[in-house]
């Protein structure tokens, strides 16, 4: 049987996203996003909301790109795959497990000023190969991965009209 792992998101940022990088120079972000759901409760008659808080990896471009450009409560779209982290607690000696998203695209979201400011469209580009996208500029940063179309091409996303659908 086939397998299937897509994930598709849109919240707020619960804090500021913090960039930091491995020993291979690779940059990682750990990024906390509150997805709200509202609905109306006819029993009660109320209005009622429940908030899901999900905590998602980027790597890359996007890693830095978060960094640079989000801040918390500022919305973004993430595209990506569940992943189950696993391990011993040490204190304890109990297996351990938690859920997280591992995001292979990002859309930052116009509204709410409370990061910094966004410039451009805001779009980034799926995977390690992805770009700041949206015309955001990449000062002090190192060219993505070999093969990247869009860094040799200016740093912009392809156009929509591109799109197949």
């Amino acid at each position: 049987m086939a397998s299937f792992n897509k994930v598709i998101l849109m919240g707020n940022l619960t804090r500021d996203p913090e960039v930091r990088y491995t020993p291979s120079g690779t940059a990682v972000s750990e990024v906390g996003l509150a997805v709200n759901r509202t609905w109306f409760d006819k029993q009660t008659n109320q209005k009622k909301e429940e908030v899901t808080f999900v905590d998602v990896t980027l790597w890359g471009r996007q890693a830095e790109v978060a960094g640079e450009y989000l801040g918390k409560g500022r919305g973004v779209l993430i595209e990506g795959r569940l992943q189950l982290d696993q391990w011993d607690d040490k204190e304890t000696g109990q297996k351990r497990s938690k859920l997280r998203v591992v995001g292979e695209n990002m859309t930052m979201l116009p509204g709410r000023g409370d990061g910094p400011p966004q410039r451009g469209g805001g779009q980034s580009g799926g995977g390690q190969n992805s770009n700041a996208g949206g015309g955001a500029p990449a000062a002090n940063s190192a060219p993505g991965p070999a093969g990247s179309d869009f860094e040799t091409s200016g740093g912009s996303a392809p156009p929509d009209d591109d799109v197949p659908f």
